[in-house]
C-alpha cells in the first residue's frame, strides 16, 4: 500500500504544483509524519522532491520533472493490467476504484500499446480462493481498514485458536490476504508485533489514541518472514505407507493436515509407496482410516496399532443397533 501512495503522491505533486505536508496527509488520509517518512523515501528513489520554507511553501518536484509512462517496456505494461483477485478487491471496497484506474492507465498508453494492454485481461485472470472454502465474515473489517489508514489504535475482543476469547488494544499496521482469508497485523502494547486472523475479531473499537508506525516496518518483509517461522514451528508427524495405485492421484488433493512427502514407484505388490507428514498422531489415524483397505501403514508401527483399534471401535459401535 505504500508503493501505492508514493506514486500517489507523485502524480498529486506533478498535478498541483506545490502542496503543503498537511494537504497531502489530508488528500491521502494518513499523518503529516507520514507524508515527511513518503518524502524521504521518494528522495532516496532518485526522484526530485524539494521542500521549501515559508508561508507560501511546501513540496513540489524539482523544475518540470514529470513522469512518462511511455518509457515503460511493453511487458512492464502487460505486468501492470494483470487480473487482481476480485473477491479481494470487493473485499476492500476497491472493485470499481481498480476498473477506474485501469481505464485511465489505458487512457494514458501510446496507442500502439494499447490493445496488447487490454488483450492481458482475456488471457490471464487471478482466482486466489479455493474451490471448497465457505467465505470467512470478519465483522469488523471496515473498521479496521479505517483505523489501519488513520493509524488509529483499536480495542478488538479476539478469539484464540483454544476458543477463548479476550480483549486487548493493538496498533493496526496493515491487512495481509493469504487465500481466501484476512489476516491484521498489529503491534501489541508491548511493541510485539502479532497476526490476528480477521474472522476472529468478534468486535473491533478505535481508540481516541492514534500511533507512530515502527521505524523502517516492511510488512511484506515482515510477513515472509512471519510465515517461515511459522512453517517453521509446525509440528511433523511423518508416515510411511503402501496405497493402492488407484487412489495415489486422490493422496494429492489430500486436506487440511496431510502433506505428500515423496511417491516412489509401485513394487512387484502393486502398492505404491508414499510418504506423507501430518501434524499428529491422531490426525494421521483419521485421515488414513478413512481409506480402508486401499491405504496400509508400515510405519510407525504404532500407528498401524491405533488404527486397528479405531477400526474395531467403530464395528463395534454400528453393530449396536443391529
Amino acid at each position: 500500500m505504500r508503493g501505492d501512495r508514493l506514486i500517489s503522491i507523485l502524480l498529486l505533486l506533478q498535478s498541483h504544483g506545490r502542496m503543503t505536508a498537511g494537504e497531502l496527509s489530508e488528500k491521502l488520509e494518513v499523518s503529516e509524519r507520514t507524508i515527511y517518512r513518503d518524502m524521504e523515501a521518494l528522495s532516496g528513489t532518485g526522484i526530485p522532491v524539494v521542500a521549501e520554507r515559508g508561508k507560501n511553501g511546501g513540496w513540489s518536484l524539482l523544475e518540470d520533472y514529470k513522469t512518462d509512462l511511455t518509457g515503460l517496456k511493453e511487458s512492464e505494461i502487460r505486468t501492470l493490467f494483470l487480473s487482481p483477485s476480485a473477491h479481494l478487491l470487493e473485499d476492500l471496497g476497491l472493485t470499481r476504484t481498480s476498473e477506474e484506474a485501469r481505464n485511465k492507465l489505458i487512457a494514458s498508453l501510446p496507442s500502439s500499446y494499447r490493445e496488447n494492454a487490454k488483450d492481458v485481461w482475456n488471457r490471464i485472470h487471478i482466482d486466489t480462493r479455493s474451490w471448497r472454502r465457505q467465505k470467512e465474515k470478519a465483522a469488523s473489517f471496515e473498521v479496521l481498514k479505517r483505523a489501519i489508514w488513520k493509524e488509529h489504535k483499536l480495542n478488538i475482543t479476539y478469539q484464540r485458536a483454544d476458543g477463548q476469547t479476550d480483549d486487548r488494544i493493538v496498533s493496526p499496521l496493515g491487512l495481509v490476504a493469504k487465500g481466501d482469508l484476512w489476516y491484521m497485523i498489529a503491534a501489541k502494547e508491548n511493541g510485539d508485533i502479532r497476526n490476528y486472523r480477521a474472522s476472529r475479531i468478534h468486535h473491533a473499537e478505535p481508540v481516541n489514541e492514534t500511533f507512530e508506525r515502527p521505524e523502517h516496518f516492511d510488512l511484506a518483509e515482515y510477513w515472509n518472514s512471519s510465515t517461515q517461522a511459522f512453517i517453521k514451528n509446525l509440528p511433523s508427524y511423518e508416515v510411511t505407507v503402501e496405497a493402492a495405485s488407484t487412489i495415489v492421484s486422490r493422496l494429492t488433493f489430500t486436506g487440511r493436515f496431510a502433506r505428500v512427502i515423496n511417491i516412489a514407484a509401485e513394487n512387484k505388490a502393486g502398492w505404491v509407496p508414499v510418504t506423507l507428514s501430518f501434524d499428529t498422531e491422531n490426525e494421521a489415524a483419521a485421515y488414513l482410516l478413512g481409506f480402508a483397505d486401499m491405504v496400509k501403514v508400515i510405519e510407525p508401527a504404532g500407528l498401524r496399532s491405533k488404527i486397528l483399534q479405531m477400526a474395531e471401535k467403530t464395528v463395534a459401535f454400528y453393530r449396536r443397533d443391529e
